[in-house]
C-alpha cells in the first residue's frame, strides 16, 4: 500500500523559496507574514483577496437553515452566519490536475 507523502511545512516552504530566489529565510518568512496578514484584513475589509494563479479568499454570507443532529436525529434550527471560502483558480487547477 503505497503512503502518501505529508504536506510541505512553513519551514520547508521558506527554505525552497529562500534557496531558488537567494535571499535570506528571514526575509522569506517576513514576506509570508506580511501576506497572511494583508490576506486576512483585505478579506476582512473588502470581503476577498486574491492571489493571482493560486485562488481567492472569500467572505460567503449563509442563511438560517433547518439541519438535524446526527447522534438524536431531532431537527434542529441552524443560525445564519458568515464563513470564509477559498477559491481555487482555474489556471491552478488546470496546472494541477490537466483537463481531459
Amino acid at each position: 500500500m503505497a503512503t502518501k507523502a505529508k504536506p510541505m511545512t512553513k519551514a520547508q516552504l521558506v527554505t525552497e523559496l529562500a534557496e531558488t530566489l537567494e535571499i535570506t529565510k528571514n526575509d522569506v518568512n517576513g514576506f509570508l507574514d506580511t501576506l497572511t496578514t494583508v490576506a486576512y484584513r483585505e478579506t476582512k475589509k473588502k470581503g476577498s483577496f486574491t492571489l493571482p494563479g493560486v485562488g481567492k479568499l472569500v467572505l460567503v454570507k449563509r442563511k438560517a437553515r433547518k439541519g438535524r443532529n446526527p447522534a438524536t436525529g431531532e431537527e434542529i434550527q441552524i443560525k445564519a452566519k458568515t464563513v470564509v471560502k477559498f477559491r481555487v483558480a482555474k489556471a491552478c487547477k488546470d496546472t494541477i490536475i490537466p483537463p481531459k
